[in-house]
């Protein structure tokens, strides 16, 4: 399943727990379409109000992340990360998950 860094549930609680925001409120996965430059398939973010019911949820102590069903088996083996730039501009990245084995 698709784990979440700390800094990407830190950010995530931070957009979600605004004032007007549900208190099932979290980030939503889902897919894209596929880029041209031939990187893969795309993933589009978006905060939802709640999980919809077909949707796997990830949850950590601060932060949901709703996986609609085309991007779990994707995302399976997957570490989502976030970064917030200088002027506040959030970017979320996918990778690998590392194996402890190694």
């Amino acid at each position: 399943m698709l784990t979440l860094t700390e800094a990407a549930a830190d950010v995530i609680h931070k957009l979600t727990s605004r004032s007007g925001m549900p208190a099932a409120s979290g980030l939503r996965i889902s897919p894209g379409t596929d880029g041209d430059d031939g990187s893969g398939a795309a993933l589009t973010v978006s905060l939802a109000d709640g999980p919809s019911p077909q949707d796997a949820v990830v949850e950590t102590e601060q932060a949901r992340v709703y996986l609609e069903p085309e991007t779990v088996a994707p995302l399976d083996d997957k570490v989502l990360d976030a970064r917030v730039d200088d002027e506040g501009t959030v970017s979320f990245q996918v990778r690998q998950q590392l194996d402890d084995s190694e």
